[in-house]
C-alpha cells in the first residue's frame, strides 16, 4: 500500500512539474513589459521580420496613398519602407511599439473594471519617440512630421474575455502548481517503503516530464505556424516565437538536467551500499575470501 502511494503521488508531482514551468512562463515571462521588451528587441535586426514589417507597412502606405494604380510610385513607396527598417529609428519605433501594445494587453486582462470592448493602442507615443530620432539624426523634414492620436485595435472585443481568463487562470496556476509538485514529491518520497527507489524514480520522471515539456515547445511551433494565412511571413512569426519560448526550452533542458542527475546520484548511492551486502552473502554460502596471513614472528 505504501508503495502504491507512493507511485501515485510520484506520478502526480512528474506531471505537475512541466505544467508548473509553463505557467511561470507564461505568467512571468510574457506577462512582464519590461523582459518582453527585452526579448523582442533583438528582433529588430532579425533579416525575416525586417521583411515582414517592411511589406506589411509599405502596403499600409499605398493603400493611405492611394497608389495601388501607380506600381512605380508603389515600388518607390516600398523601397522607402524597406530603407527605413535598417535605420534606428525603426529600432526605436519596434521598441516602442511593442512595449505599448504589450502595456495595452496587459492593462485589459490584469483590470476586471475596464471598459468592454477591443484592446487599442495610441500611435502618438511611438511616433513622437520615432520623431525625436529622426530629428536628432538631422532627417531633413524631419520636425514636420505630425504627431497625431489614432487609436488602433490590436486585439478584438470578443477575444478580450478569453484573454482575461486565461491570464488568471495562469496567474495563480504559477503560484500554486510548483508548490504542489514539490510537495507531493516530497511526499511520494517520504510514504514509499524504499526511499532510494521513489527517489530514483522522481528524478527520472522529472526528467521524462522536461523531456515532454521541450516536445510540446516544438510541436506548438510547428501547429501555430501551420495555422498562419500564406500571406503572413512564416520565418518571421518562427523568429517571433523561437524568441518568446526560449526561457520555455531554458526550462525543459533544467527539468532534464536535474530529474536525470538526482536519478543517478541515487543509484550510485544504492549500488554503493549493495557491495558490502554481496560480501556478506558469499561469506554465508561458505564461498567467503581467504583469511588474511598472519603476521610473520619476530625473530629472536
Amino acid at each position: 500500500m505504501r508503495n502504491a502511494v507512493s507511485a501515485v503521488l510520484t506520478a502526480l508531482a512528474c506531471l505537475l512539474l512541466p505544467c508548473g514551468a509553463l505557467a511561470v512562463w507564461a505568467s512571468h515571462g510574457l506577462a512582464d513589459t519590461g523582459r518582453y521588451v527585452g526579448t523582442m528587441a533583438p528582433l529588430a535586426g532579425d533579416p525575416d521580420v525586417r521583411d515582414a514589417v517592411a511589406d506589411a507597412v509599405g502596403d499600409g502606405v499605398v493603400r493611405e496613398l492611394g497608389a495601388e494604380g501607380s506600381p512605380a510610385l508603389g515600388s518607390f513607396l516600398r523601397e522607402a519602407v524597406r530603407s527605413f527598417t535598417h535605420t534606428e529609428a525603426y529600432r526605436t519605433a519596434w521598441e516602442a511599439g511593442n512595449r505599448a501594445v504589450h502595456d495595452a494587453v496587459l492593462h485589459a486582462v490584469r483590470d476586471d473594471r475596464a471598459a468592454p470592448g477591443p484592446v487599442t493602442v495610441d500611435l502618438a507615443p511611438v511616433a513622437a519617440e520615432v520623431k525625436a530620432r529622426l530629428v536628432a539624426d538631422r532627417v531633413p523634414f524631419a520636425r514636420n512630421i505630425p504627431v497625431e492620436h489614432r487609436e488602433v485595435a490590436v486585439v478584438p472585443a470578443r477575444d478580450v474575455p478569453g484573454l482575461r481568463k486565461g491570464y488568471q487562470v495562469l496567474d495563480t496556476a504559477a503560484l500554486w502548481l510548483p508548490l504542489s509538485a514539490v510537495a507531493l514529491a516530497v511526499a511520494g518520497v517520504a510514504v514509499a517503503k524504499c526511499r532510494r527507489r521513489a527517489l530514483t524514480a522522481t528524478g527520472l520522471g522529472t526528467a521524462l516530464g522536461g523531456a515532454l515539456l521541450g516536445v510540446a515547445v516544438v510541436v506548438g511551433r510547428h501547429l501555430t505556424l501551420a495555422d498562419l494565412p500564406e500571406r503572413i511571413h512564416r520565418p518571421a512569426a518562427g523568429a517571433v516565437y523561437d524568441a518568446l519560448t526560449a526561457g520555455l526550452r531554458t526550462a525543459s533542458w533544467l527539468l532534464v538536467a536535474l530529474g536525470a542527475g538526482t536519478a543517478l546520484l541515487s543509484w550510485l548511492a544504492g549500488h554503493r551500499h549493495r557491495l558490502p551486502g554481496r560480501r556478506r552473502a558469499q561469506a554465508s554460502d561458505g564461498t567467503a575470501p581467504a583469511p588474511p596471513a598472519p603476521p610473520p614472528r619476530a625473530r629472536v
